[in-house]
């Protein structure tokens, strides 16, 4: 039984190496790199704010505040976003991007060994960042469809959020280090060097868009998009899905570590590590996702995972030690690797190729309603703990996927979508 299962593993591990999959392309591996930067940050400097805004406040509110301020940019720019990249060479715009983070992550460096860094810097450089965080869609994320091609979108996302996972499990575990060791300060010194290899990476792609979209103009162009998102069921139901994960799930990570250091008893280096365990988890189901997914499941790893995820949170939040706690945060990365691959294929897959920028740009304006989740969940641990605070915002989002059943079990209808026309 074994040795019949042996050749279909290596079969399928063979497409995952180098020279057969998505890697094989030199384009691919670059943008892939600026992503895994960019994510490694995204997470040493969520955690290294975090632990940095709860010394200094006291409030769980306040690290709260600190992440949904990384993601009202995506509310509030992210249609405009995808329909203004329709016009750009996404290639400038990557490029202007990297420069805008190591700039931010700079003037935070030379602040903390000033001794002047104070909680608002770090609040107006979460918003910076999150304006930069909100073009990764519609300009990185089309990018790598565009060199892959269609037929090959679900491997490279899937490789593209094992990135993003791999750097799940070292962004905390190094920020907690440096905390520790070099302070906030040292922190901020690594993103930036980090964000200087992501700019020599983005400089070498070679990538461009065959033509910039002529005719209306952004806001005509992004009103375009939401209609057509009302005219697709299919993409009315993973939306549905991404704002449930985005206001009951997703926010429950700023609480890793008021529950890390209060109730965990953790100091600086525990909680890093106890927050990589999510991106262990999660890498561990980018990869078997990435060898043995196929389209037929992608719509129950979306959905399934979305659940999973929901149940594992409440879980961290109500068990007593450590190592149960890291046991369920590795539970929430596995089944967090499913929403996010599928998330990011079944748009571009329902997408017309003219629009694929704004129906991203719609999908930031999705994830942008987690700053309501952030918040919901700060007021929450401040009246009641971070515990039972996040006990409960799980549980609504249990409660949310079957309420919302109508909208999303289009999503398992095993017929072909109506074919979309679509005008530039």
């Amino acid at each position: 039984m074994v040795e019949a299962a042996r050749p279909r593993l290596v079969g399928r591990l063979r497409r995952w190496a180098p020279t057969h999959g998505p890697l094989a392309l030199p384009d691919f591996r670059r943008l892939w790199l600026v992503g895994l930067v960019i994510f490694a940050v995204r997470w040493l400097e969520m955690l290294a704010v975090g632990v940095f805004v709860y010394q200094h406040t006291g409030s769980a509110f306040d690290v709260a505040l600190m992440t949904l301020l990384r993601m009202v940019p995506m509310a509030l720019f992210g249609a405009w976003i995808g329909a203004v990249a329709e016009r750009w060479q996404r290639h400038t715009a990557l490029v202007i991007v990297i420069l805008l983070m190591l700039a931010t992550s700079l003037s935070l460096a030379i602040l903390s060994y000033a001794g002047q860094l104070a909680v608002w810097h770090l609040a107006v450089a979460s918003f910076c960042n999150g304006v930069g965080w909100a073009t990764d869609n519609p300009v990185r994320r089309v990018m790598i469809g565009d060199v892959v091609g269609t037929e090959g979108v679900g491997a490279a996302m899937s490789v593209d959020v094992g990135a993003n996972n791999a750097s799940r499990m070292l962004g905390p575990t190094i920020g907690g280090l440096l905390l520790a060791g070099a302070g906030i300060g040292g922190a901020f010194t690594v993103s930036v060097s980090l964000y200087l290899i992501a700019l020599v990476a983005a400089l070498q792609v070679r990538h461009r868009d065959s033509a910039a979209a002529g005719g209306r103009g952004a806001l005509a162009r992004m009103i375009e998009g939401f209609v057509l998102v009302r005219r697709d069921r299919r993409l009315v139901g993973t939306l549905v899905i991404t704002v449930i994960y985005n206001l009951f799930g997703w926010p429950f990570t700023s609480m890793v570590p008021v529950i890390g250091q209060d109730n965990l008893h953790l100091g600086a280096t525990g909680i890093g590590v106890l927050a990589s365990m999510d991106g262990v988890g999660a890498f561990a189901g980018a990869v078997a996702i990435a060898v043995w997914a196929r389209p037929r499941h992608y719509i129950w790893l979306y959905v399934g995972g979305t659940t999973v995820y929901l149940a594992g949170l409440i879980v961290f939040a109500l068990v007593p030690q450590a190592a149960l706690a890291a046991t369920a945060l590795l539970l929430t990365g596995i089944s967090s690797a499913g929403f996010s691959i599928m998330q990011a294929t079944l748009v571009y897959l329902a997408a017309p190729t003219n629009m694929r920028s704004r129906m991203y740009g719609v999908l930031s304006v999705c994830i942008g309603v987690g700053p309501l989740g952030f918040l919901h969940l700060g007021v929450l641990a401040d009246a009641i703990g971070a515990p039972w605070a996040t006990t409960l915002t799980g549980a609504e989002g249990l409660v949310a996927m079957v309420l919302t059943y109508p909208w999303w079990r289009v999503l398992a209808d095993p017929r072909p979508p109506p074919s979309q026309e679509a005008r530039g």
